[in-house]
């Protein structure tokens, strides 16, 4: 019998970890992360309300797996190239603002936050309500990053500096209380001063970092990575698994092992497959099964019943509302009134950690389990509701105020008629060139031209030529050419094109990642393709029906299949580029972060599209 009520109460949570998301999509409740409702459902087949699953050995080990599963992709989830500051924060336009360094602004920002924690943990020390003021300064200045990262992602903020900022607070805040918890175990779990163990723990990090990297760009670890072996996945579960096993044997949580696990297989790159994988696995069996049971366990009526506990509840959400706004009112100075209040209640989410340091609390006896129930009922309210409070205060941004800068280095036959077709809602083209005797006739047309005295780079510096996006290069002079492309290059631009005829200085160009083009040899390829494929000359040179190439930038659709995709409308994707291969596209197949699509259509929408895929162009 014992054994039937075991696997009933496993089916139940399947089935409930299962018909969560589809619930929250056919009720159009998306803005309720999909953890936060299976809480919520946890709690509805739980000791909240039917109480019809009960723990048991087979929920207690997966629930564990899941909960060090999710500690390992919160560790994933940090892009530590963030860390690496701006690599481009010129002011593009005269009027706007000089935008912050992310990583100084988000360090500052944490700083504040711990310390506005620190003083509102006394004063609950004070009230009665707990007696170890360094758990309640976890609890209070942790950021969920499960619940930051989706909203940025659907918000599309992820590649901006007010959404890096964000992102990076949310980061530094999981590693540091991830840390100090591990620390404040050491210090308060009768471990007798054995804090300097974690230092074994690091170091066998380090050395398996090293050992990982020195592995991953084998060629026989490539041979093994596809098929039934899959040697990447077992390897990053046989790291997991280590690494809890030697955060346990030096007495520290085990989830400090499984979240440094995850932090050294990002910081080893992987790719976006193997991340998918990850995700899928844990978001799909293991890591439902934790939070469903994490609702299963909440008595939530006894925290009712005790007016204490019923007072704590909202002072405690106050508390994490003020130790987040109070410092994030920094960003004042380069934003909004609506965006800092927005970025402030955004990371005033938070769950996973304090789900950790309650539970790691209870056990060492330094609040009871009401408290605890407490905690984790006031984080899943905050997950709740910050989500909501940001996508309603911060403000949108008008897609058709965003345009891509393109500059054109040299005015001639060739550039300004270009430059006039790019003229669009996407498209901001700009012409620089020297002055010369026919200046004056060149002033008075249509085009937007900006005279410099010569084509020195101290001259193009000044005039600002390397804050385009796209940088376009035809001066008589290929030499000059190829020499303003490698400095802009080196100056950050993304895209530089460059008219170049000499076909070893176009090689050369062509190594420093600079595209280059010639008017002898495409005059050859139009004419030979004209003779030998008018069709295919048609399509390409054609308005309404040519061929167009978008770069996949956009974070937001990365993995997403165009089965899926919801901006396909009148266009065709024809071929997707993705490193050396050429795909053909159908239904199920997956787009990835920098794709390049050859796509066909209206160029009204297909300039929609580029908007929606290149996003990074603007951010």
């Amino acid at each position: 019998m014992e054994q039937h009520a075991s696997i009933t109460s496993l089916v139940i949570v399947m089935v409930v970890a299962f018909i969560t998301p589809i619930i929250l999509h056919r009720l159009k409740l998306t803005i309720i992360p999909v953890v936060v409702a299976e809480i919520i459902m946890g709690l509805l087949i739980g000791k909240s309300g039917f109480n019809i699953v009960h723990e048991d050995a087979w929920l207690s080990t997966l629930s564990t797996l899941g909960f060090l599963f999710l500690m390992f992709l919160s560790g994933l989830e940090i892009d530590f190239t963030a860390f690496s500051g701006n690599k481009k924060q010129t002011s593009r336009r005269a009027n706007e603002k000089k935008e912050p360094n992310t990583f100084v602004v988000a360090l500052i920002i944490f700083i504040g936050i711990f310390i506005v924690s620190l003083g509102l943990s006394y004063l609950f020390v004070l009230a009665g309500f707990i007696e170890n003021m360094f758990l309640m300064t976890l609890i209070i200045s942790t950021i969920s990053l499960g619940v930051v990262v989706p909203t940025l992602k659907d918000a599309h903020l992820m590649k901006t500096n007010i959404g890096q900022i964000i992102l990076l607070v949310a980061v530094i805040a999981d590693l540091a209380t991830m840390i100090l918890l591990a620390v404040f175990v050491s210090i308060y779990g009768g471990g007798e001063g054995n804090t300097w163990l974690l230092l074994v723990l690091f170091a066998a990090g380090v050395l398996l970092y090293f050992v990982g990297r020195n592995f991953k760009n084998r060629s026989f670890i490539n041979a093994l990575s596809t098929g039934t072996t899959q040697i990447g996945t077992r390897a990053v579960f046989a790291l997991i698994i280590l690494l809890v096993a030697i955060s346990e044997t030096v007495g520290a949580e085990n989830i400090l092992g499984a979240f440094l696990a995850g932090v050294l297989v990002s910081l080893l790159a992987p790719d976006q497959e193997m991340v998918h994988k990850l995700d899928s696995f844990g978001y799909g069996f293991l890591i439902p099964i934790f939070f469903v049971m994490v609702g299963v366990d909440l008595d939530v009526w006894s925290l009712f019943s005790d007016k204490k506990l019923l007072v704590l509840i909202p002072l405690l959400l106050l508390a994490l509302f003020l130790s987040k706004l109070i410092p994030v009112f920094l960003l004042k100075k380069w934003y909004g009134t609506k965006t800092v209040l927005a970025a402030g209640f955004l990371l005033t989410s938070t769950l996973s950690l304090v789900i950790a340091a309650a539970t790691i609390g209870e056990r060492m006896e330094m609040i009871t389990a009401g408290m605890s129930g407490t905690l984790i009922l006031v984080a899943v309210i905050s997950s709740v509701l910050t989500p909501i409070l940001f996508k309603k205060l911060f403000p949108e941004e008008k897609a058709e105020n965003m345009k891509v800068k393109v500059a054109f280095i040299g005015a001639n036959q060739m550039t300004l008629p270009v430059s006039r077709a790019l003229h669009s809602s996407l498209y901001e083209p700009v012409i620089y060139h020297t002055k010369q005797d026919k200046a004056e006739k060149l002033a008075d047309t249509v085009f937007e031209i900006m005279e410099m005295e010569n084509y020195e780079l101290e001259t193009l510096v000044k005039v600002e030529v390397f804050d385009a996006d796209i940088m376009v290069i035809s001066t008589g002079d290929y030499h000059l050419n190829a020499t303003i492309a490698v400095s802009a290059k080196e100056h950050g631009v993304e895209r530089v094109i460059a008219r170049i005829e000499s076909l070893d200085l176009a090689e050369q160009a062509q190594e420093e990642g600079i595209e280059v083009f010639s008017v002898l040899r495409s005059t050859e390829m139009l004419l030979r393709a004209m003779i030998e494929s008018p069709g295919v000359l048609t399509i390409l040179t054609q308005q309404e029906n040519s061929l167009h190439e978008i770069r996949m930038l956009n974070d937001h659709f990365d993995g997403m299949t165009l089965r899926r995709f919801p901006f396909t409308g009148d266009v065709i994707f024809v071929r997707i580029l993705r490193e050396n291969e050429s795909i053909v596209p159908h239904g199920d197949t997956e787009m990835r972060l920098n794709d390049r699509l050859i796509v066909t259509g209206s160029k009204e929408y297909v300039d929609e599209l580029k908007r929606e895929l290149e996003f990074c162009f603007w951010c």
